[in-house]
């Protein structure tokens, strides 16, 4: 069997898919981040299609070192397409077999699947009532995005408005109820070990990415001053960017994203190394149907996986959703918080390429927002 086509798909609101096509008749799917350079990750993703014309599909671990390894390597937008084909190639190697690709990779831990889901937007407002249209819907734990923009040092009444969004689902929904608040790398340092602090007393499920990745020093000073489980990773590109975090030992759960560190096999190889370091994981999944599928192969086979971030209803699905482009839409059907373990040859997912085809067809530009601090100074989103 040979790769004989790659085909690439701008996907409103903010994904790109790939389809890897045989010489036999057999298509895998992966999907890529467009982040804010869309039209860069589709050209890249083109140019590395063309290597793989003639190559055998299952020769996944050796096409994935040839794809990564160059003497300029690293860096998202590889990062992002290396992993759209790898997690493509695996969809081909399960369909062959029949097998889902979590058979390959030891086969099963667990038999359900904890998700979580996502309240608050970018901007944060009546948090309460959306947490308790998710508990009435049947989960048992939200994220949030805990601020807006914060400058390195900043008003105590920000910090306070985040606490008390927090406080009023608390105080809705009880102690039983997990919350994580995402900083989402608006904080800096000296605020972050101010509202992490200021946090402690409700008794939060994590706090994800309290300061940037490449500020990773800064992730002890934050864990000396809470008790709080603390997460990061989901901006990171590869498994040697975990080292410092493995060894660290400040970080609690690492999130890595299937889409974004290499695919299905590298997360898996990260998510072991954690277990190895008596650590959690959360793998980041906020993006499209092919990416979660791919994650969820990973969490399957990974006894440290405690919970799955998916992305049905989150604000930034603007115009189309999670389901939209999926024919079996009961691989993403939640019941009391849980998730069924798939059970369908390859990443488990029949894809409307129709569908897919004609929202393409209208083509795709998204970026993030540009924020400014109250001064002017360009502040995190």
């Amino acid at each position: 069997m040979k790769i004989s086509d790659v085909v690439v798909y701008e996907v409103k609101p903010r994904w790109i898919f790939v389809k890897v096509v045989t010489d036999e008749g057999y298509e895998g799917w992966g999907e890529m981040i467009s982040g804010t350079k869309t039209e860069t990750v589709v050209s890249g993703a083109k140019e590395m299609g063309n290597y793989l014309l003639g190559r055998d599909p299952f020769e996944i671990e050796r096409l994935w070192q040839e794809m990564y390894k160059s003497f300029f390597r690293g860096g998202p937008i590889n990062g992002t397409i290396v992993s759209g084909f790898e997690m493509a190639l695996w969809d081909i190697k399960g369909k062959y077999y029949n097998l889902p690709v979590y058979e390959f990779l030891g086969g099963k831990a667990r038999d359900s699947i904890k998700v979580y889901s996502w309240i608050g937007g970018d901007r944060p407002d009546d948090v309460a009532r959306e947490a308790k249209a998710r508990k009435d819907m049947g989960f048992d734990a939200i994220k949030m995005n805990a601020t807006e923009e914060l400058h390195y040092i900043d008003s105590y009444d920000k910090v306070q408005a985040v606490v008390d969004r927090v406080a009023s689902i608390r105080q809705a929904l009880g102690d039983g109820f997990g919350i994580a608040v995402d900083f989402h790398g608006r904080v800096h340092k000296p605020m972050a070990k101010v509202l992490a602090r200021a946090l402690e007393p409700y008794h939060l499920m994590f706090m994800e990415e309290v300061v940037l990745p490449e500020n990773e020093e800064a992730f002890r000073e934050v864990a000396n001053h809470v008790a709080t489980p603390l997460a990061t990773g989901e901006r990171l590109v590869s498994r040697w960017q975990y080292k410092n975090l493995f060894t660290q030992g400040a970080v609690d759960i690492i999130q890595p994203d299937v889409a974004l560190v290499g695919g299905i096999l590298e997360t898996k190889k990260i998510v072991a190394m954690a277990e190895a370091f008596d650590m959690a994981a959360a793998p980041h999944a906020p993006y499209g149907p092919i990416a979660l599928a791919a994650t969820l192969q990973v969490d399957v086979c990974s006894p440290n996986v405690f919970i799955q971030e998916q992305s049905l209803g989150i604000h930034y699905n603007k115009g189309f959703d999670l389901l939209d482009f999926v024919q079996n839409k009961e691989i993403f059907q939640y019941k009391d918080g849980f998730v069924a373990v798939p059970d369908k040859p390859g990443l488990g997912l029949i894809i409307d390429e129709d569908m897919v085809k004609a929202v393409s067809a209208e083509g795709l530009q998204w970026s993030n927002p540009k924020w400014r601090n109250y001064d002017g100074t360009m502040a995190e989103w």
